[in-house]
This record gives structure tokens, sequence and C-alpha cells, in this order.
């Protein structure tokens, strides 16, 4: 079990929250336990994941590793360097062998993130992400969401132009053939998750 943060670390913390002109440097000495992303300039907190969701996570992993190059790693929640105002840290992330060595990674050695949505990132996931991302010409994007109906994934590609194209928005079982092919089997995660709202305590 990982230590909670010292009091001065939560008094830095606090401090930084206020602020708006941040850059990588000032979070530098944050505690890696704590879930956070620098989104333009300002220090913004994660709550703990729902299970669902980490469940979700490890199954897109799984997914990614089965097809997976051997000069790439699937990593979840690995830090992204998109400039020094903006670190992010998707659910999952493919990352090059080559950039592998430290932390935060960079988008050049990114071909795909996947965001799961939540209740309190599933706007910016649609938005502000999607211009980010593809501001730092990461390839490939994805957006599960376990919010809806079923459990969706919109597929969005970097096109010629700069900007994401969105090729797939779907809820079926499906193969994608990019980055490699990849196989989504979005109805058993439906019903899994329907499962654990039908029993799970409140």
């Amino acid at each position: 079990m990982t230590a909670a943060p010292h009091l001065n670390e939560w008094d830095l913390i606090e401090h930084l929250l206020g602020r708006d002109d941040l850059t990588v440097d000032d979070i530098a000495d944050l505690p890696d336990d704590l879930r956070y992303e620098l989104i333009d300039g300002r220090l913004v907190l994660s709550p703990l994941a729902l299970p669902i969701h980490q469940f979700l996570v490890l199954e897109i992993a799984f997914a990614a590793r089965e097809h997976c190059p051997d000069n790439i790693l699937v990593n979840p929640e690995q830090a992204v360097l998109l400039d020094r105002r903006n670190e992010l840290r998707p659910d999952v992330v493919l990352i090059h062998e080559e950039g592998a060595g430290k932390s935060p990674v960079r988008p050049g050695d990114v071909p795909l993130v996947v965001e799961v949505a939540s209740e309190s990132t599933k706007r910016f996931d649609r938005t502000g992400k999607v211009k980010k991302y593809a501001y730092v010409a990461i390839p490939h994007y994805w957006i599960v969401d376990p919010l809806a109906e079923c459990v969706t994934l919109t597929q969005f590609v970097l096109g010629p132009g700069g900007d994401y194209e969105q090729v797939r928005h779907t809820d079926r079982l499906v193969t994608v053939d990019q980055p490699w092919e990849m196989t989504l089997d979005l109805p058993a995660w439906t019903r899994r998750r329907d499962r654990i709202r039908a029993v799970a305590r409140p």
C-alpha cells in the first residue's frame, strides 16, 4: 500500500490547485500515487476510478496485447507529455519501446491512446482531448463509453489535415485493423457492466 502524501505535500497540492499558469516543472515533485492531469496550466485531480471503469481498462489492454507488435508496450494510465502546460493520463496508452525509458512519454512515441469515459471526464474526452491529442499528432484515439445504454467504441484516426476523423461508433462485437488487428467484445462488456450494476451493493 502506498503511503498518503505528507502534510507539506498536501499544502503544495492546495497551492498548485489555485493556479492556472503551471508547467510540467511545477508538478514534477507531486506524489507518484496522486491521480492528476495538467490541462492548460491547471492541475486537475481525478477521483478514484470505479471497478467497472478499471475492468474496461484491463479488457482494452488485453485486446491490444493479443496481436501487439514486439516493439510496442501497452500501459494503463501512462502520463503523456503534450507540451509544457499539458500532461494527460489516458486510460490505455500504446508506446514504442524507444520512448519507454522515461515518464511522461512523448506523443511521437504513442500510436494510440484510449480514454474510458466517466461522469467527470466524458465531456472533455469528446471535446478538449480530441483537439489536444490531434494537435500533437497521435495517430489513433479511442473513446470507450460505459455510460450509455450499451458500452460503445468511438474510433478516431488522424486525417491528412491534422484533425481527427471519426471512422467508427459502435456497440457491436468489432475487429479493428488500426493500428493493428484488435477485437473488442463490446456486448460482453455491456453484459458484465449490467450484471455488476444489478448485484453491487449501494
